[in-house]
């Protein structure tokens, strides 16, 4: 993703936006080489770099892909300095999510698990969809496809796609939950959320919501063919939440798909 990021700055995929830093960890093999060069995208005077301290005062806004140890991390840091950043790692622990929600009343941050415009399309479809749906016996599972060297499971996305059917559904995605199906299980709840993933190949990301009834079924699809479109996305909340009050925000925020509501109901 990082490599993305910088190829979509350097195209200037979304405009008024310009690479000013790229930070890895502090054993990458490829510290001290050139960003651009790295990306596929050509020279781009940036060296690859592990010391975020070097460049953070100077920086507008920072994006982050990292792991979900470090993203807490800088979150702090970057809530220090008083710099707005987007976030697009998944992963996070319940006490990694609270340090990005303290550092959020500092600072402006954005928080997605994925950055694309179809997927958050997708996230409005599968809560609406459950609405019109809820209490017609329809049986719902969630299924996505990553390549092999994704690190967690169920993804981000999967999981916010659960968090948007639950939503419609009126309950907490922890009380009905369900992360696949081995053995004698018997059959399965009218209540429960299933999760099933599958990790191989080189699948960038395709998420399903399922929705089964006796007689049909209705699947609500997103695929993934290129990371740049997850970079686009990154970059336009970016340019976005550059001059945003302190906050956690959305991609329904900076894509304008967050529900109006009026005394706690969506319209």
């Amino acid at each position: 993703m990082g490599r993305a990021i910088a190829r979509g700055l350097m195209s200037k995929s979304v405009e008024g936006l310009q690479l000013f830093a790229a930070v890895e960890r502090s054993d990458h093999p490829e510290l001290g080489q050139d960003i651009g060069i790295l990306s596929g995208a050509g020279l781009a005077q940036v060296a690859l770099t592990s010391d975020l301290d070097v460049h953070g005062s100077d920086m507008d806004v920072a994006i982050d892909f990292s792991h979900h140890n470090a993203t807490a991390v800088h979150a702090k840091e970057l809530s220090r300095i008083g710099r707005p950043l987007v976030i697009g790692t998944t992963g996070l622990t319940v006490e990694e999510r609270a340090m990005i929600e303290d550092a959020a009343t500092q600072i402006a941050i954005v928080l997605a698990p994925n950055m694309s415009l179809g997927i958050n399309l997708l996230f409005g479809l599968a809560e609406q969809a459950a609405v019109s749906l809820r209490d017609n016996g329809y049986d719902i599972d969630i299924i996505e496809r990553h390549h092999r060297h994704k690190k967690d499971a169920p993804s981000g996305t999967a999981l916010g796609l659960g968090e948007a059917v639950a939503q419609g559904l009126g309950v907490r995605l922890p009380d009905v939950a369900r992360y696949g199906r081995d053995g004698m299980t018997g059959e399965r709840t009218s209540t429960e959320i299933g999760f099933h993933v599958i990790r191989g190949g080189d699948f960038v990301g395709d998420h399903t919501v399922l929705f089964a009834a006796p007689g049909e079924c209705i699947e609500l699809s997103h695929r993934a063919t290129s990371r740049d479109t997850f970079a686009k996305g990154a970059l336009t909340a970016a340019a976005w939440v550059c001059d945003r009050k302190p906050g956690l925000y959305t991609m329904q925020d900076v894509l304008g798909l967050a529900p109006k509501r009026v005394c706690g109901q969506a319209l």
